[in-house]
């Protein structure tokens, strides 16, 4: 079953708070199946079937965010249109952008060269975005352009260690530009696909099962996030289920840190708060997890499954403790230790870091509109780091490395409600 909404407004949104029936169900049965084993950290072991039928567009936007951005902006009306000028001003969404397709990318090690494919994979995003919103053809075939050149060119992500993240991050970037562009006259999806599956995929599997060979818990939540979202997002493209499931259940019960129990390790339910796996780590990293796991959950909403809420919102008191810690303001912490390496030493976190704290990316409007208007649940802090980020900006507007591009941004525009 494809996510379905029985009433729609006239811009062809479901009622705000309202959730499809498919995901308060699913919902309903994982916070049974949990309450049933206890504890907090008990693990759910239903396998959930992906859909039948899988929506498209399906991913980051589904129909009803892309319309509603196409009429706000063609109104003029703001927050949508101060988002839309920010795409405007970005050199990535310029309709000239040339594409640099390489056959071998590399993170980690000698010879790197990922910059040419995230910053080429943002500006197809961007160029998809105008396309989708304002209607210029000049964009679309610039988007297309990007994606011909490197499914008919890339044959290998490599590296050290890092080209799990390359295959992870880049990989559900690049399928949900895809998505955008899906029935865009020549645009080759059938050759797309084929790179997603044979370049992306394989690294995105060996990953999640094995972790490099190191300790289960030995890469962070981000890591395992990344690879999610890239299966995910691999199994939306190409209308397979198994790899849907694969993504949805690892989120549900994986062994890594991805697994959202163990991303989310301590609950502080009287202050609607949870400590975040990687808080200890950096301000900056535990942002990204924002992103990535926000990215996940929408990815699900939009076939209708409701990851935001699962576990009795989770999710979302981690994101209020962050975001709070990220305020000025104090948040708990419970020591946090984990195994390291191959023979998995332990190592210990007994207090927040504070390096990169009250730093800005564009991950917070995505989280205030979910759960403070979709949900309709009060959430101050999301609300107030939204705030201060907004209008959200894309890859090009937070610094030229790496961590400028891990989120693809403007959340502003495609999620304000």
């Amino acid at each position: 079953m494809s996510r379905t909404s029985p009433h729609t407004s006239p811009e062809g949104l479901a009622p705000e708070g309202e959730l499809s029936r498919r995901g308060l169900l699913r919902t309903a049965g994982g916070l049974t199946a949990a309450l049933a084993l206890g504890a907090a950290s008990s693990v759910v072991t239903t396998a959930e079937a992906a859909p039948a039928a899988f929506t498209h567009p399906g991913m980051l936007h589904a129909y009803g965010e892309l319309n509603r951005a196409k009429v706000r902006v063609a109104a003029g009306d703001d927050p949508w249109l101060s988002g839309w000028n920010r795409l405007t001003a970005n050199s990535h969404s310029a309709s000239t952008w040339t594409p640099n397709p390489q056959a071998t990318v590399i993170r980690g090690g000698t010879g790197e060269n990922y910059g040419i494919l995230y910053n080429d994979i943002h500006a197809a995003y961007q160029n998809a975005l105008r396309w989708k919103i304002a209607g210029t053809t000049a964009h679309g075939d610039a988007a297309v352009r990007i994606l011909n050149a490197w499914s008919s060119t890339l044959t290998t992500v490599t590296g050290n260690a890092d080209r799990f993240l390359a295959a992870g991050i880049y990989g559900y970037q690049f399928a949900n530009v895809a998505e955008l562009m899906r029935g865009y006259g020549g645009f080759d999806l059938e050759r797309f696909k084929t790179m997603m599956l044979n370049v992306f995929y394989p690294l995105n599997n060996q990953f999640l099962n094995n972790h490099n060979d190191a300790c289960i818990t030995n890469y962070w939540a981000n890591w395992d996030l990344c690879t999610m979202n890239s299966i995910l997002a691999i199994g939306i493209l190409c209308d397979d289920g198994a790899k849907y499931d694969q993504a949805v259940n690892y989120f549900k019960n994986g062994a890594g840190n991805g697994a959202i129990r163990r991303a989310v390790p301590f609950l502080y339910d009287s202050q609607g708060l949870a400590q975040w796996q990687e808080s200890g780590r950096d301000q900056g990293h535990t942002m990204m997890g924002m992103g990535q796991m926000g990215a996940f959950c929408e990815m699900a909403w939009s076939q209708g499954e409701d990851l935001y809420g699962y576990d009795n919102n989770r999710f979302m008191k981690a994101a209020q403790y962050v975001a709070k810690y990220n305020l000025g303001e104090n948040v708990p912490f419970t020591a946090y230790t984990w195994g390291t390496g191959q023979n998995c030493a332990q190592q210990t976190h007994t207090v927040i870091s504070s390096s990169g704290r009250g730093q800005l990316r564009p991950v917070w409007d995505l989280l205030h509109y979910h759960y403070a208007r979709r949900r309709g649940l009060s959430v101050p802090y999301i609300t107030r780091m939204a705030e201060s980020v907004r209008p959200e900006g894309g890859g090009g507007d937070y610094g030229p490395n790496s961590g400028g591009y891990d989120q693809l941004g403007f959340g502003t525009l495609m999620y304000a409600k």
